[in-house]
């Protein structure tokens, strides 16, 4: 029988409180988005004072963690590279900062945030999915 794992709302939201909380410690405000394994947002959280795109830029990091199954960081390592034909793909947003969560070997979701620069989101991305661990 296979066993499908789900994130649940009480999830995305501890997961949005560590990723705050690392937030708050550095002095950053900051877009927390949480979707689930299909790339639909399940929580999102705008900090005061956090510029209004960010909102954006922390779900399509995520979608792009779930959708591909690895860090958005992969491919703005690729882009950086000079493959910018990536950049072309369906869905990707080549920034550092969001990131899959993975629990028992199987793909539940994404958190992806925005707002500070692109490896300060990736800290704070880190700090919530360190919640399932």
């Amino acid at each position: 029988m296979l066993k499908t794992l789900a994130l649940s709302i009480d999830d995305a939201k501890k997961m949005a409180a560590a990723a705050r909380a690392e937030a708050e410690k550095q002095g950053w405000n900051v877009v927390i988005a949480v979707l689930d394994d299909g790339g639909h947002l399940m929580y999102l959280e705008r900090m005061d004072g956090t510029q209004k795109a960010s909102s954006v830029v922390a779900v399509e990091k995520a979608k792009t963690a779930i959708m591909f199954k690895r860090p958005s960081l992969a491919f703005e390592e690729v882009v950086a590279k000079g493959r910018v034909a990536v950049m072309s793909l369906p869905g990707v947003t080549p920034i550092e900062g969001g990131i899959p969560l993975i629990v028992e070997g199987q793909y539940v979701g994404a958190i992806g945030v925005s707002g500070v620069q692109s490896s300060q989101d990736a800290q704070v991305a880190k700090a919530g999915a360190a919640v399932l661990s």
